[in-house]
């Protein structure tokens, strides 16, 4: 498996010591500064709010949010709200996270009659107080996205989180040919034509993909049954094309939180990782692909309006809304007192 992970080290070794937390948490604190009092009782919650742990990726009118609607803000909360998606992705996550907000004003177009297209129909919730709580979180979400963090203390956690875009890749227009989540869907593709017969027999654990990624929008999900080809069971150049897949979901995250991830991959996975694919091999057919280690689950799917409609999540077994980081906290704090 460190084979696997050769590639990422680099990445992981540029996570800088700064504090993104100390940093975040101001630009939260100034988010909800900026907000009315009664945008406030929208957006603000206490921590131990239970719609902390809901969260979709269908547009916004079909399955309500908690929280204030961007299309809801004036300019300056906006440009807030900006700041603070900035301090907790990577510039590429902040991108993708934009582009996949823009798309809406061209699913407006493409289908004028549809209700459900309201551009900057993305809601933002705060749980706690930011800059004075040692635990808080925030979400963000709307169609095709589905961010959650949990800060405690000087950690931070990041996870769910769902990318989705519809279409895949844009057929007509001045965007014809925009592909927002191109690598994810490439570099599946080439790691399942790269390998042999008898790996191909291992990895395609069914003929017929699903129609959806299969946690669906679970507010806890364990492990999958535990199929496809281990990563010890790949070629030195096979196990690359993993770890690029991988690192296409963990350049979301500022290399702090990659980089607490690598490591966690690195002593906790080792050779238990598993790659497995369900449908056709082949670009223009349905396919759904998963990678899973015993505390991850990355799943892509890719089937829906004529296979040019993709759906991505990552799931931490034991750290989704920050429940690891949490109970550590409180175990220590029990054990200092």
């Amino acid at each position: 498996m460190k084979i696997l992970l050769l590639l990422l080290f680099p990445f992981a070794l540029m996570a800088q010591s700064g504090n993104i937390n100390n940093s975040g948490s101001s630009k939260a604190f100034l988010f909800v500064k900026s907000l009315t009092e009664l945008q406030q009782k929208k957006a603000v919650f206490p921590f131990n709010e239970m719609n902390r742990y809901e969260w979709h990726f269908l547009p916004a009118a079909m399955v309500g949010r908690t929280g204030i609607a961007v299309k809801d803000l004036d300019s300056l909360q906006k440009e807030n709200l900006h700041l603070l998606l900035q301090a907790y992705l990577s510039n590429e996550g902040y991108v993708r996270t934009t582009n996949i907000m823009d798309f809406e004003y061209l699913l407006k177009e493409m289908q004028p009659q549809n209700p459900n297209r309201i551009p900057e129909n993305y809601s933002v919730s705060i749980y706690g107080t930011p800059n004075q709580d040692s635990i808080w979180g925030w979400k963000f979400s709307g169609h095709h996205l589905a961010l959650n963090f949990t800060i405690v203390k000087d950690k931070i956690g990041f996870a769910p989180f769902f990318f989705g875009v519809y279409p895949a890749e844009v057929k007509e227009g001045k965007r014809k040919g925009t592909r927002l989540l191109k690598d994810q869907e490439d570099l599946g593709f080439e790691l399942v034509n790269s390998l042999a017969p008898d790996q191909l027999t291992k990895a395609v654990f069914q003929l017929k993909a699903y129609s959806e990624i299969v946690t669906t929008n679970s507010q806890k999900v364990g492990p999958l049954e535990p199929v496809g080809l281990y990563a010890h069971e790949m070629t030195p150049s096979q196990k690359i094309v993993l770890n690029k897949i991988i690192a296409a979901y963990l350049y979301s995250m500022p290399t702090t939180l990659a980089d607490a991830r690598i490591t966690k991959i690195n002593t906790e996975d080792m050779n238990g990782v598993r790659f497995g694919w369900a449908g056709e091999t082949v670009p223009g057919k349905p396919h759904y692909y998963r990678i899973q280690g015993k505390s991850f689950l990355i799943e892509f799917d890719n089937t829906q309006d004529n296979t040019n409609h993709i759906h991505t999540v990552w799931r931490d077994f034991n750290g989704d809304f920050g429940e690891d980081l949490i109970r550590e906290h409180y175990h220590n704090s029990k054990h200092q007192h």
